[in-house]
This record gives C-alpha cells, structure tokens and sequence, in this order.
C-alpha cells in the first residue's frame, strides 16, 4: 500500500508528534511506500532522513493552505501500489494495520475508523522492542475513543472516484463530505475502529482564529445535509471480518441518503 500525508511545519510539539507517526509506518508490515507532500519546513529533512518519498510541489489556496485534491489526484497518478492510505501526520499506526487492510476483497470501498487520543509529548523509541506494548498499555489506562465524526484515516483502491472539491487540509468538514460523496455512489463505507488503532496524539487545535477558511471548507461540503459520520458506515470490520453494523447503526446507515432524513440532520447541526 503507498501512505500519503501533508505534514505541519516540523516545530516543537507538533514537529515531535509527527516524526512519531512517521516512524510508526515504517515499521509496518511489509514495509509501505510513504510519500509526504508539501515544501513546509522540516518535510524535505524529515523525507530524506527516512529515506520516503517527497513531493513540495502541492496547490494551495489564498490562505497558503494545501489543498487535498491536489494531493489525492497526484498520489494516483505517482504511488506504486493499488490500495492508498491518506493519514492525517500526528495518527500512530500499529501493527493491526495490515492484517487488517489485507481482509477487504470489495473491488471498491472506503475504509475508516475511530481514533484513540491520547496525551504523548516526547520522541517515542522505536528501537524498543516493546514500543507497540506500552503505546497499547497507555491506550488501555488513559486513551480516550474519539466520537463518530473524528475520521483520521482513509484507506480506498487507486480507482476509487474521488474527486474532491479545494479543500484545505486540516479544516473541518471534508472527511465528512467524503464519506457521505462515497455512500451516494452506492460504494460501501467500512468502519474498521474494531480492527485497526489509529493513535491520535493530542496538540492544541489548528482551528482557532481560522473562522474565514474553516467557513469556506464547510460551504464546499454543499451544507450539513450532505455530511456523514462513521456511525453511517455500511459494514464494520472486525477482527473476523466483515460484518453489518448493530441495531440501530444499520437504521442510520440506510437513512443517511434518505432526503428528509438528511433535512432533519441537518437542522439538528446547525443547533449544536
């Protein structure tokens, strides 16, 4: 599989939380094709200390922010591999990954899942056999599951049809956009937060003081009608396999393109 992200500037904290994740991926099994877009600072060093792909040249929008459909539409064209990773740069993959990913035989889907957030502010060291171990133990005592609507990850076949809008990154309302874009095209939406652990690692938000492009992102969505969570998934992975949501997931995955549905959803959002 080829994972592709677009790092933050590598600073501080978020510099730290970053080249964590990074590392995490590369000790996946078989080893997958990173590439890391954008010409940020750090990500140029980072790519060549790790010896993984880098691509600077990236669309941006007025407020000098990468757009995802430039990544994504460069990735197709660029990974070697058929199945495509987009993960957000602070998220820990373990070693459930793969297995996991390899259990999907749909021709096409999305796949996505909860994430775990928990609080790591220091270089983690994956030299340490047991580096997976305590990250794991940490999740059990203090993680915290993240709700319905935090979507760190994707995982789709290269000819999944994706053509996403100028979203900026790192703004609201795209992941949600997305999932709801595929469930319209009958494509199956697969919850995999039973088999995989996405490790968020917590920083302080990037959405404060972005009122402007934050707004901007929510209108390319079309309005909260047209979002959807993962509690809208069509089919959730367990570690067995594929299987359909519970009672009464499986109500809100059939109403989620119902219209009147969508309306009232869509009310109750404004409200919140």
């Amino acid at each position: 599989m080829t994972i592709f992200t677009i790092p933050k500037p590598f600073r501080g904290h978020v510099g730290i939380i970053q080249r964590n994740a990074i590392q995490s991926w590369l000790k996946l099994s078989p080893k997958p094709e990173i590439i890391l877009f954008g010409n940020d600072e750090g990500v140029a060093e980072v790519a060549e200390e790790f010896g993984i792909l880098h691509i600077p040249e990236i669309k941006k929008n007025e407020f000098d922010t990468p757009l995802l459909n430039s990544a994504f539409s460069t990735v197709k064209k660029t990974a070697k591999n058929e199945v495509l990773v987009y993960v957000n740069s602070d998220i820990i993959l373990m070693s459930d990954f793969i297995p996991a990913v390899k259990k999907i035989n749909l021709d096409l889907f999305l796949m996505n899942g909860r994430r775990r957030d928990i609080d790591i502010e220091k270089p983690i060291d994956f030299n340490n056999v047991n580096w997976e171990k305590k990250i794991s133990e940490e999740i059990k005592n203090r993680g915290v599951l993240h709700g319905y609507s935090g979507i760190d990850y994707f995982i789709f076949p290269k000819n999944l049809p994706c053509d996403l809008p100028d979203f900026a990154v790192g703004r609201p309302g795209w992941d949600n956009w997305f999932i709801y874009r595929i469930k319209s095209m009958k494509i199956p939406v697969i919850d995999a937060t039973a088999a995989i652990t996405a490790v968020h690692q917590n920083h302080k938000s990037i959405y404060k003081n972005k009122i402007e492009e934050n707004r901007k992102n929510l209108d390319l969505t079309g309005g909260f009608s047209k979002i959807c969570t993962l509690r809208e998934a069509d089919l959730i992975l367990t570690k067995d396999g594929l299987k359909k949501p519970p009672f009464p997931r499986i109500i809100f995955g059939k109403l989620a393109l119902f219209y009147p549905w969508r309306q009232l959803l869509s009310i109750k959002r404004k409200l919140l």
